[in-house]
This record gives C-alpha cells, structure tokens and sequence, in this order.
C-alpha cells in the first residue's frame, strides 16, 4: 500500500507552507507522496514547495480553476499511489496521522474513509469557536466527526482517504461544491463500496475564515443537501431538515411572547447557556465560550435558510440545481 496525499489549493501558499511543514515532520516509516494541485491561483505556492524538495517526494501541478472536486480527481489521476489521502490546504497533519491510517486500514480494510478535526492552542478564538461549532455533539456540525454512528459514515475532503479502486470506479468527486464529498460517499456506497471513521486520524483544521465568510459557507451547505436529496432521495433523513426547524421554532418563540407562553423560548436560552458553558469549560476560555454561541447561532441560521431556500426551489417547484444556484456548481 502506498499513499498518495492529494492537497489542492487556491491562492493559499501560507498555508501550504504550515501544511508541509508538519508532513516534514511524520513519523510514517514508509514511502509516501504528495501531489499538490494548484488551481488556478493567482498568487501560486509553487516557490514554497520549492523549498520542500528533497524533505519531501512532492509533484507540483499548475491548471486552470474548475474547483477543488476537479483538482482532486486531477491530483489522483496523476498519483503513483493506490490509496489516496485528501487534505483541504487549510489543514495542519499531527506526525502519527499515516501511522494511524495505516494501523486502521490493516485491521480493517475499507476503500473510504473520513477522519475527524480539531483546534491547535495556536488558532484564534474565532477559529477555536468555529472549530467547536462544526464538531461538537451539541450541533449538527457534530456528523463531521465522532458522533456519526447512528448511520453510514459520509468523509468530509477535507480529511479523507479512498483507495484506487474506488476512484477509478466511481470517477471521483462531482462538480457540485460544496456537497462534493457526501456526492461521492453516495456513489461509492451504490457501487458496493463501504466508508468508515477513522477517529484517531485527526488533523488540525484551521478554517482561516472571519464571520461573514462562515456565515456564507454553512448556507452553502444548507443549500446543497436538498439538491443531494433530489439525487439520492434513497438516503434522505429527517435530520437534515434539523436546522431548518431550529430557527423557525425560535420565531415562533418569539411569536408567542404575544400570548404570554415564554416556555419555549426559556427552551432556547437553557440550550444557548449549555452551548457557552460546554465551549468555556472545553476551551477554557469564557470569551470562546461567548464566540461560540455566535458560531452555534451562525451555523444553525446560515444552513438552515439556505435548507429552507433550496428545499422550495429545488424539492417542491422541482427547478433544476444549475439554474437555481449556479454558483454551486463549478464548470469543468
């Protein structure tokens, strides 16, 4: 078995240099590549990688943008590996991740698999709050990592491993984005191919994005789950529309304040209070406790209009995904 980490990237070189700065520091004793895709940057990393040639086995590849799905499957279509191990640029590798993988995947082979996140000392209180937001079994952000065992596992590309085999048979990642990633894990499991957790391959993930642009990207990804329910309606779930009941059910909190029934709303403040205290004592830190509350608000308002939006669009007045959001769909 021999890996290929397939990295791609989009006018990113500080991070680039954070990411092979930790692979530098691997513990694997085995050899490994990495194939870095740059797509279509304005402001290219090839001289950061420059400075990493003879640490490490990189290849270094320009094309025009389509995407970070394109660039992925371009990446493996150019590997010399037979298992593949996707990173997003934005993320930092702890030295025993290959030992890890290799460990998991020789006690139970599996041609796809997804890894969880977590926050290094080091990141931001915003990206520390972002970070629990998006993994913390208080939120749905909780499905990206450890919680999801009630169902199959969907890896998330930005800590993602799959096998040549099931590349080659399912074509990679489509050019849906986001929602690229649950996309192939779908195909792959209609293909007869299986997806599992890897708990202990974590990787830092820094998510270098300041409020607004986390505001954008959860209602991107609530605007892409219905579409991949119109697909897929076969592995549709009732949690999806989770978010979506979230902030309706709070207007109409506020609604009944009206008629004097202030019970739901105390419902709401008790699970806002728990969401600060769990961030405060986990981080300890009272000021990302106070950050999360506002990502938690942020993630549950973002995807669950975006849901909300789709799901008129696309479920009930049946218009077709590229037109109704054509900016989620990359040309290739």
């Amino acid at each position: 078995m021999v890996f290929s980490l397939i990295i791609p990237v989009y006018n990113r070189p500080d991070e680039v240099d954070e990411l092979l700065e930790s692979l530098s520091k691997s513990d694997y004793n085995e050899a490994f590549e990495i194939v870095l895709v740059e797509d279509g940057s304005s402001n290219p990393c090839k001289s950061v990688v420059m400075n990493y040639q003879g640490k490490l086995n990189i290849s270094y590849y320009f094309k025009q943008n389509s995407g970070p799905g394109d660039s992925r499957n371009f990446g493996m279509q150019k590997a010399v590996g037979n298992y593949f191990l996707i990173f997003d640029s934005d993320c930092i590798i702890p030295s025993n991740y290959l030992t890890e993988v290799r460990k998991e995947l020789d006690r139970e082979y599996v041609d796809c698999f997804g890894g969880p996140d977590r926050a290094l000392d080091s990141f931001s209180d915003i990206q520390k709050a972002i970070n629990f937001a998006m993994t913390s079994f208080l939120t749905t952000g909780g499905i990206r990592g450890g919680s999801e065992k009630i169902s199959k596992f969907q890896p998330r590309s930005f800590n993602m491993g799959i096998s040549k085999k099931a590349f080659e048979a399912s074509n990679g990642f489509g050019n849906i984005h986001p929602g690229e990633d649950p996309d192939l894990s779908i195909r792959l499991w209609n293909l007869g191919f299986e997806t599992r957790l890897f708990p202990d391959a974590f990787v830092y993930h820094k998510r270098r994005i300041d409020w607004e642009k986390f505001s954008i990207q959860v209602n991107k990804f609530g605007k892409a789950r219905p579409i991949l329910n119109s697909w897929y309606p076969e592995y549709n779930k009732l949690t999806f529309f989770f978010p979506t009941f979230f902030i309706l059910g709070l207007l109409l909190a506020f609604l009944l304040l009206i008629f004097n029934f202030d019970l739901l709303l105390q419902i709401y403040f008790v699970y806002f209070v728990i969401v600060f205290l769990t961030s405060a004592i986990q981080n300890k830190s009272v000021k990302i406790g106070y950050f999360s509350v506002i990502a938690v608000w942020k993630q549950f308002y973002g995807y669950g209009t975006g849901f909300l939006e789709s799901f008129i669009k696309i479920i009930l007045l049946k218009k077709t995904p590229q037109k109704a959001f054509p900016n989620l769909f990359f040309k290739i």
